[in-house]
């Protein structure tokens, strides 16, 4: 792809007039109401404000059970390690042989540590299939570790299942798995709830959110799916990253887990969108979260996170307490193909009312003054059946580019791209899917390409991940990234399960608003992927590279 070294010719007035157009019709939301006690000062965190004030116009009958807004919570890091909160695999940068791998270690580590802590529950939600290898090692030795300290504890284990992971993702066979690795007095010691579920089959929508809630007051969540095949066994390990938090936000974590397991299990049977298995015949646990651990979790620091979740489609139709009433989002290249499922992601309101982490995540983009960070598997879905992109997402990141922010894009590389689309950590074809629908947006946007070539040249950066020099790992297979990562102007960031690409599942992350943590985030994350991934960049406006197609 050849250079193109960049033009500096002045933006025209009719541009200037167009983004200002755009970024005021970008979600707004009436003024902030009542702030919850355990909020702090709106003016320390304006990106959370922001955030809060959308969820508050387009899903406010959700607050409580799927997004919620809290103050005095603590990145949770170990003693001696100020940064430990970001747990991410494998964490070995600059090697591609990736022998050690001490960012799994860590995240092994913290599993086991904080469910070791548990006294009353385990909260672990994932995508199937269920956690194996070291992973269901790891949840074992803290299972075992609580209870010889003599505590009897409840444990809920929830998988969200594709259609054909039923087949294999069994309740029942986890459940025996597990007891047999606990052995009796362990096993002696806990309540088993096993359940997978898939709540749309043919609207493609099942649990994709990864948590780990111990006793209402510590939380582990982020991208990171608890297989061995992909994150350990193997010598091309996926790069994830989760977070680890105490406090309030916790406490919002297993709300959400309860509105999940409500839906579970009502919809259980042998031939229901649910399985279900326990041990002891006892009762599926539908609010688990809210009857053993009724009070929110105590203040473990003074850090402001909002919790935000989706439930995808089939668990409730629409928020009825909202008043929301979206303009249309409409893009003629959105679907692919003659057969294509209805456009949830752009043209449905009541989706958009009960899956609000998707205008949370359009509102920390629309709330960037300075730069905006967005580290993600892809940011272009599987089209057909889905909608091939998020119009919103792309018009907010267009007026972004257009009004001088910096925009920073890393995605898995796509030579990862699996037989469908998605089979392989990567749905993209090449890079040039997404520069592409950026320019068509921002000369929707401007009136003008070379306009719009202006504002790419000008300010973004867009790249091909990798975790070391090279543009594979030491065995030939091409780095794979499946974060689900938005950091903005080093001050607030996303770290949960939901993709910026249209997906319709139940999915589940915080937003942080803290520079010291940020500054962390940068320099354990964004600093080194960009490190390697830059040599793969097509668009660097650091270096002029700036092709025009």
């Amino acid at each position: 792809m050849e250079e193109l070294l960049l033009l500096r010719h002045r933006i025209s007035l009719r541009h200037v007039l167009a983004v200002t157009a755009v970024l005021a019709s970008l979600p707004a939301a009436p003024a902030l109401a009542a702030t919850p006690p355990t909020v702090a000062a709106t003016s320390a965190a304006p990106h959370l404000d922001a955030v809060e004030q959308t969820l508050r116009q387009v899903s406010p009958g959700l607050e409580g059970s799927v997004w919620q807004r809290t103050g005095g919570n603590s990145l949770d890091t170990p003693a001696g390690d100020p940064a430990g909160w970001l747990l991410q695999t494998p964490g070995c940068w600059g090697d591609p042989s990736c022998a050690q791998r001490p960012g799994t270690d860590r995240l092994l580590a913290k599993m086991t540590a904080n469910i070791s802590a548990a006294t009353r529950t385990v909260d672990i939600s994932s995508l199937a299939p269920f956690p194996n290898g070291e992973f269901e090692d790891a949840i074992v030795a803290g299972l075992k570790a609580s209870t010889a300290a003599g505590h009897r504890l409840t444990v809920r284990i929830l998988v969200g299942a594709a259609p054909l992971y039923n087949i294999s993702a069994l309740p029942s066979s986890y459940r025996d798995d597990l007891v047999g690795k606990l052995g009796p007095a362990a096993a002696g010691s806990i309540t088993l709830n096993v359940a997978s579920m898939t709540t749309a089959k043919t609207s493609f929508s099942w649990n994709h959110s990864k948590l780990l809630v111990v006793d209402g007051q510590s939380v582990i969540t982020g991208g990171i799916n608890n297989w061995k095949d992909d994150y350990i066994d193997t010598t091309h390990p996926v790069s994830d990253v989760d977070i680890a938090l105490t406090g309030p936000a916790a406490s919002a974590a297993g709300a959400y887990l309860d509105t999940l397991w409500t839906w579970t299990c009502a919809n259980t049977g042998p031939l229901s969108a649910a399985w279900f298995a326990s041990t002891g015949g006892a009762p599926c646990r539908p609010t688990l979260e809210q009857d053993a651990n009724p009070a929110p979790a105590a203040a473990t620091g003074g850090v402001p996170v909002l919790a935000v979740g989706g439930l995808g489609i089939g668990i409730r139709g629409g928020d009825p307490a909202s008043a929301y009433q979206p303009s249309p989002a409409t893009a003629p290249d959105t679907a692919c193909g003659p057969l294509h499922l209805p456009d949830h992601t752009n043209n449905d309101r009541d989706y958009e009312t009960v899956n609000p982490e998707e205008d949370a995540l359009r509102a920390l983009v629309a709330s960037a003054t300075g730069h905006v960070e967005i580290s993600q598997q892809d940011v272009n879905g599987t089209c057909p059946p889905l909608p091939r992109y998020d119009v919103r997402l792309y018009d907010t990141l267009a007026a972004k580019l257009a009004a001088g922010v910096k925009v920073r894009i890393t995605v898995s590389d796509p030579a990862n791209r699996g037989l469908v689309g998605s089979g392989g950590y990567s749905q993209m074809k090449s890079l040039s899917e997404v520069s592409d629908t950026l320019r068509n947006r921002l000369t929707a946007l401007t009136g003008d390409p070379a306009s719009a070539q202006t504002a790419m040249c000008q300010n973004l950066q867009l790249a091909s991940f990798r975790a070391a020099a090279g543009s594979t790992w030491a065995d030939g297979h091409p780095f794979a990234l499946h974060h689900k990562l938005v950091s903005v102007d080093g001050s607030a960031f996303y770290v949960g399960s939901k993709n910026l690409y249209p997906a319709w599942l139940q999915d589940f992350g915080y937003i942080v608003e803290d520079p010291q943590a940020a500054a962390q985030l940068d320099a354990g994350l964004l600093a080194p992927e960009w490190q390697y991934s830059q040599a793969a960049a097509t668009f660097d406006y650091t270096r002029g590279l700036c092709p025009t197609s």
